[in-house]
């Protein structure tokens, strides 16, 4: 059968559409960052220092939504940043230590959340389903 006849598109947007809130306001409640902010600051503290473009091009954005996502998270304290020592251009960005403990206290609403998963699916489907959203991804993929 076909996609379309499946409706497969309209059912990913639901499933990511209640997945990205179910995480936003579990992330909400224990960090007060959400789930878009936490990927920028996980990208931060796990490669920092690193430029708002490195974060922008990793999370497939445009630079201007992870300048907007930065100028929040500067602004919460979660993040620190200095000039690009190559580039006074540039900035390079850290994560404070507001911002890795902010990284800790979600680590436990993101668990519960892939617990969820693991409860609706095996452990052959989680690794089907992973390969089916990469390769997905990568069809539409835009370099």
């Amino acid at each position: 059968m076909s996609a379309s006849k499946h409706r497969l598109y309209h059912r990913l947007q639901v499933a990511a559409h209640r997945l990205q809130k179910a995480a936003d306001r579990a992330v909400l409640d224990a960090a007060e960052i959400t789930t878009a902010q936490s990927a920028v600051l996980s990208i931060v503290a796990s490669q920092g220092p690193v430029t708002q473009r490195d974060v922008a091009t990793q999370l497939g954005l445009n630079e201007s939504a992870v300048t907007a996502m930065v100028g929040r998270l500067l602004g919460m304290k979660l993040l620190e940043r200095t000039r690009d020592e190559d580039d006074a251009r540039a900035w390079r960005l850290e994560a404070s230590e507001r911002g890795r403990a902010a990284l800790k206290q979600i680590e436990k609403p993101f668990r519960q959340i892939n617990q969820t998963i693991e409860t609706a699916l095996s452990a052959d489907e989680i690794a089907q389903l992973a390969d089916y959203l990469d390769r997905i991804g990568k069809a539409f993929k835009r370099d």
